[in-house]
């Protein structure tokens, strides 16, 4: 999994850095194929937007954007906002209802 970090116009210290990249650590317990996290941390009018955009193998990319007024506050909400998106998608692919390839009829035109 590939983890890159950015911010525009603001200075990120080592321990926020940090604090993302074990909150990240903790979506792999979903057993997904994250290929790679980007997260975006910018300076607005009103405080400070944290966008992750997950890319995942085999399904449409999932991108939570959260803004507030304390950056900490932000990267948690986004945290959160990640971690029920991902065990959606997860219980989605791993339903009992779910039809696998295999089980799909084919349409004869």
């Amino acid at each position: 999994m590939n983890l890159q970090i950015r911010s525009k116009d603001i200075t990120l210290t080592d321990a926020t850095r940090a604090h993302i990249e074990n909150a990240v650590e903790a979506f792999r317990k979903y057993n997904l194929d994250i290929t790679s996290i980007n997260c975006v941390v910018a300076k607005e009018k009103k405080g400070v937007l944290v966008e992750f955009d997950i890319k995942i193998a085999h399904a449409q990319p999932v991108i939570i954007t959260q803004t507030d007024d304390v950056l900490d506050a932000a990267i948690d909400l986004a945290i959160d906002k990640g971690t029920k998106a991902l065990r959606r998608l997860h219980d989605k692919m791993t339903s009992h209802k779910a039809e696998s390839i295999k089980d799909l009829e084919t349409l004869d035109a």
